[in-house]
């Protein structure tokens, strides 16, 4: 009788300590960071503590090569040495944002930073420059212009370039890589506004990710994603009102040194590569209408929703099947083809 009692309680043991064995590991662990000038959210399931530090660390690490600020930083030095030697993160980063540029036909550049300085977007010292002074900026701006070296890049006198438009999203892409590699299937990022999931939610479902209205509060519909980043950009995020009441937004057309107001008011881009998304995300709102889609149709390895000032909302059709609109907004929808 002793045995049997004995055994039953082995085996209650065992079972419990299973059961807490699953839990831990589908536990929800979330951590907030800031990095980047912005706050950061990170939603793992199934992970732990140690893989949270290395995930804060590893932001930590790409800010440090990246940013335009910090003098220490590869890029910071390539804006003021014009040649450097650079490290692998900004390798990566700087290669695959100038073939996008090209790929968009200059409607992203990297090397746009000192019209947006003068704008007072990275200062904070808003204003509107004169034509002469932005002739002048222009005159700098051209990504075909940043070479490659053996061992870094080589910039021109006078060009500045800032990767503030793709960091984001790859930065998304490598946490997400490590947390595949640690055996994560459920996880969501908020990095500032760029939105990255790894996998489904733990009960199977898709992540649902809303899109925010470029109107103000409220939301323009709801977005299910999977193993994909959600990143718009949209001159509602950061602008000035100047003293005869225009409104002036950060993203610049780099081929005119203003803000880019060619019909587009909100551009999000969905996919799996992040860094293409960030880069997408700009550069098509730049474009403008017409020329957004006419891209989409030509290369459909991404998707899309574009709202224009026209009120009206463009989205891909395979988007398109699991987008729910807010019927509330204002918005006539168009599914392209």
């Amino acid at each position: 009788m002793k045995k049997r009692l004995l055994l039953l309680l082995i085996c209650i043991m065992f079972l419990l300590s299973g059961c807490q064995a699953e839990a831990a590991k589908n536990e929800e662990i979330t951590t907030y960071l800031f990095a980047m000038d912005t706050t950061m959210t990170i939603r793992v399931f199934g992970g732990n503590d140690a893989l949270m530090q290395s995930l804060q660390k590893r932001v930590n690490e790409i800010e440090n090569q990246v940013s335009v600020t910090r003098e220490y930083s590869d890029i910071y030095r390539l804006n003021h040495e014009e040649s450097i030697t650079a490290g692998a993160d900004t390798r990566i980063i700087l290669d695959r944002a100038l073939d996008i540029c090209g790929e968009t036909e200059g409607a992203l550049d990297v090397s746009i930073y000192p019209v947006v300085r003068e704008w007072g977007f990275t200062t904070g010292e808003y204003h509107v420059p004169s034509p002469e002074k932005l002739e002048e900026l222009l005159a700098a701006v051209d990504y075909k212009k940043v070479e490659a070296t053996e061992e870094g890049y080589h910039i021109p006198d006078g060009m500045a370039v800032d990767l503030g438009s793709v960091t984001k999203g790859y930065t998304g892409d490598v946490l997400a890589g490590m947390m595949r590699s640690a055996g994560v299937k459920s996880a969501i990022m908020d990095l500032g506004g760029n939105i990255h999931t790894v996998g489904k939610k733990q009960n199977g479902a898709f992540w649902r990710v809303a899109v925010r209205s470029p109107e103000g509060t409220g939301l323009v519909g709801v977005l299910e994603v999977a193993d994909e980043a959600v990143i718009t950009s949209g001159g509602y995020e950061r602008f000035f009102e100047d003293e005869d009441g225009n409104i002036w937004w950060h993203i610049i057309d780099p081929k005119t040194g203003y803000p880019a107001k060619n019909g587009v008011i909100s551009m999000t881009i969905v996919g799996e590569e992040g860094i293409r998304c960030d880069a997408l995300s700009t550069a098509l709102f730049v474009m403008g209408p017409d020329r957004a889609a006419e891209f989409w149709r030509t290369h459909r390895n991404f998707e899309m929703i574009m709202i224009t000032e026209e009120d009206e909302l463009f989205i891909t059709p395979s988007l398109n099947k699991r987008f729910t609109p807010d019927t509330s907004m204002p918005y006539h929808v168009t599914v392209l083809s």
